[in-house]
């Protein structure tokens, strides 16, 4: 009788434990899990590299009459609301927008777009912006180049995400016979930039908050991480 009791234990406790796919479900992660550099160094086999600044000397560019005058109304406001939104919406955007502009509409920009690679590895979800060297509007095509992360107040807390989305292009890129040698990120509250860079598998994280304004400077960095490789044949 007491084994009978045993096995009907056993069974029960079975019973309560969710079924292959919904394990499947649960052990599944995505972008927004990454919440540290530690996560995605442990997942990828990720080195980093930190307070390197990989930029040569790079010119400013003049933002158009259109931008700063945007610029002019909205960062006060995107400012005083505070949320991720606003600032995404109200800086982010149309300084990426400035950036498509100056490259003559040669560089594709998604906002919002799922971007889901390799599930298994949680490398699932949407990215905020990801500019692409392909001009196609429709869907995201190979090659992948900038990520960026918005994030409302502190930087540091974006960089793993932004990393793991790093890792994602560079695998989007292999994946569709478009690989470059470097994947660029950033993780901005639109008044204050970080950028970050991966070649092969290290991650070089440049420590500085570049502000915003000016925004001369950041035009600059956007466009020279947008430029197209000299071995890319489009």
């Amino acid at each position: 009788m007491g084994d009978n009791l045993m096995i009907t234990d056993r069974d029960l406790f079975r019973s309560m434990l969710p079924d292959r796919d919904e394990m499947s479900s649960i052990l599944l992660m995505s972008y927004s899990d990454f919440t540290s550099i530690g996560k995605v160094k442990n997942a990828f086999g990720i080195n980093t590299v930190e307070g390197v600044s990989f930029f040569p000397e790079i010119e400013p560019i003049t933002p158009s009459t259109t931008l700063s005058e945007f610029l002019q109304e909205s960062l006060p406001l995107a400012v005083a609301t505070g949320s991720g939104k606003a600032r995404s919406e109200l800086i982010i955007s149309p300084v990426l927008l400035e950036v498509r502009k100056h490259l003559e509409r040669q560089i594709s920009l998604f906002s919002g777009e799922d971007f889901t690679v390799d599930p298994a590895r949680g490398l699932s979800g949407v990215c905020d912006f990801l500019i692409s060297l392909s001009p196609e509007l429709l869907e995201i095509e190979a090659p992948a180049v900038i990520i960026v992360e918005a994030k409302k107040a502190d930087l540091k807390t974006g960089i793993g995400q932004c990393v793991a989305e790093m890792v994602a292009a560079q695998q989007f890129n292999e994946a569709r016979g478009q690989a470059i040698p470097t994947i660029y990120g950033c993780v901005t509250s639109g008044t204050q930039w970080r950028f970050l860079q991966l070649e092969g598998t290290t991650v070089t994280i440049d420590l500085t908050d570049y502000p915003l304004p000016p925004i001369d400077r950041i035009l600059g960095i956007l466009v020279w991480m947008s430029r197209i490789p000299p071995s890319f044949d489009r």
